[in-house]
């Protein structure tokens, strides 16, 4: 018989050939490329502290990136990009503190309602998932978290008990990280216990909170790893709710899902349930004050979101 055909695909060598540079050249790169520079030494001193290299992602929304070159619109200053670096910084911040609030909650809701039901060390029991692989999958990931916790009372529990193996889930879920606290939520069955944590956050709908636990997630990462936020593209993307449970919701239509702007109604929508008493929204609107030039559109906010309730 014939041998089968075979497909070979070549993939072409690149090499990367760029050298390092000097922080005298790397301000001269700019220059060369229009970037208007006054002071020298003080662009050295933030490129000592600022990488050359993650400045280029405050950079870019002023250069025309289709040329070679990438030179810079004309009349654009250090000055200026170093502001949207300042306000990327605070409003990372901002987020962190919603974030840290919402967070916390989360936890203590699923693992308070779970071990009513399901005893202290519910996350383990198999049945009340709906895909084994994944329970299996992401069990292991919590046994690696709990193994590499430093906290006190992840210790005590392994000096004084034997049995069961593993602490209760107020011990386990607390030191878990919300990626994995999101993966284990979404995958539980639909049942009372948490239709109840879905309704303490204002929606009807479990698969809505687990669609916003994962994209809570991915914020939380891209601050605490100080990356850019303001007008990322983000990879998740909520679900979002037709009929919340609580009021107000947005009225807009059609602003991007995949834009910080939604995701900063659905932190404020959140913490109108669990945190009446919240800063968030008024620490945003003065930054969005103190930085006019800011375009709120690369954000996905639109001409309109000073009017929605929930920016009042």
């Amino acid at each position: 018989s014939r041998a089968p055909w075979r497909v070979f695909f070549f993939i072409p060598v690149m090499h990367y050939a760029k050298p390092p540079l000097s922080i005298a050249d790397q301000i001269q790169k700019w220059e060369n490329r229009g970037l208007i520079i006054t002071d020298k030494e003080y662009v050295a001193r933030h490129l000592s502290n600022i990488s050359f290299y993650r400045f280029r992602a405050y950079t870019y929304p002023f250069q025309n990136n289709h040329l070679l070159d990438q030179p810079f619109r004309p009349n654009i200053t250090f000055e200026q990009i170093l502001r949207y670096y300042g306000f990327d910084r605070e409003l990372r911040l901002i987020v962190l503190d919603a974030i840290e609030r919402i967070e916390i909650a989360l936890r203590t809701q699923v693992i308070y309602q779970y071990a009513i039901s399901e005893g202290s060390h519910w996350p383990g029991n198999a049945t009340l998932y709906t895909n084994h692989g994944r329970f299996v999958h992401d069990w292991n990931t919590m046994q690696i978290e709990i193994r590499r916790s430093t906290e006190e009372f992840i210790k005590h529990y392994k000096r004084t008990y034997t049995s069961p193996v593993d602490p209760p889930s107020w011990m386990s879920l607390e030191v878990s990280s919300l990626g994995l606290l999101s993966k284990l939520f979404e995958n539980l069955k639909t049942c009372p216990e948490k239709r109840a944590i879905a309704r303490h956050f204002g929606l009807g709908s479990p698969d809505i909170l687990a669609s916003w636990m994962h994209t809570y997630s991915n914020i939380r990462n891209i601050c605490a790893h100080h990356g850019r936020l303001w007008n990322r593209i983000l990879t998740k993307s909520p679900v979002l709710p037709k009929r919340p449970l609580a009021t107000p919701w947005l009225t807009q239509v059609g602003v991007p899902s995949n834009k910080l702007y939604i995701n900063l109604c659905m932190m404020l929508y959140v913490l109108q349930q669990i945190s009446p008493g919240h800063s968030i929204k008024d620490e945003l609107r003065s930054l969005l004050s103190a930085y006019p030039e800011i375009q709120t559109a690369q954000m996905g906010f639109s001409s309109t979101w000073q009017e929605e309730a929930l920016w009042k």
